[in-house]
């Protein structure tokens, strides 16, 4: 990820205890920078994927989640987050009483209510805060 977008998602989102990015694919770079500012973060996937230290794993499909892998966590994120997983990922960020951004892939939009916020080369959408 270009570095100016990755930082600016990383200041945004630094100033939560504990964060759960949902599908962290083969994009670590937010979550390894916010594990460095003292963000206690865990990273999920349907598949298993390589994290920075300092990052925790969870093996979990947010459409049919284990809710304790986002027990306690006041941030849930996502990034390129397709349009089918925006309405599971709120619902699960409901269920724990978590805050929810995500970006999405580019052409798509949000499939659920957002307040958006214009960043440098990204656009984040903020479905719950």
């Amino acid at each position: 990820m270009d570095p100016k977008p990755r930082d600016e998602i990383v200041m945004r989102l630094a100033n939560y205890q504990r964060a759960v990015e949902i599908g962290i694919g083969n994009r670590p770079d937010v979550a390894g920078e916010l594990a460095a500012a003292g963000v206690a973060v865990t990273a999920t996937d349907i598949v298993p994927r390589r994290v920075p230290d300092g990052v925790g794993f969870h093996l979990d499909d947010v459409t049919k989640p284990k809710l304790e892998v986002y027990s306690g966590a006041d941030l849930l994120y996502a990034r390129n987050l397709p349009p089918e997983l925006h309405r599971p990922a709120l619902a699960v960020a409901k269920e724990c009483d978590a805050d929810f951004v995500f970006t999405t892939l580019g052409g798509d939009g949000p499939s659920v209510p957002v307040r958006r916020e214009t960043i440098p080369g990204e656009t984040l959408f903020w479905a719950r805060e």
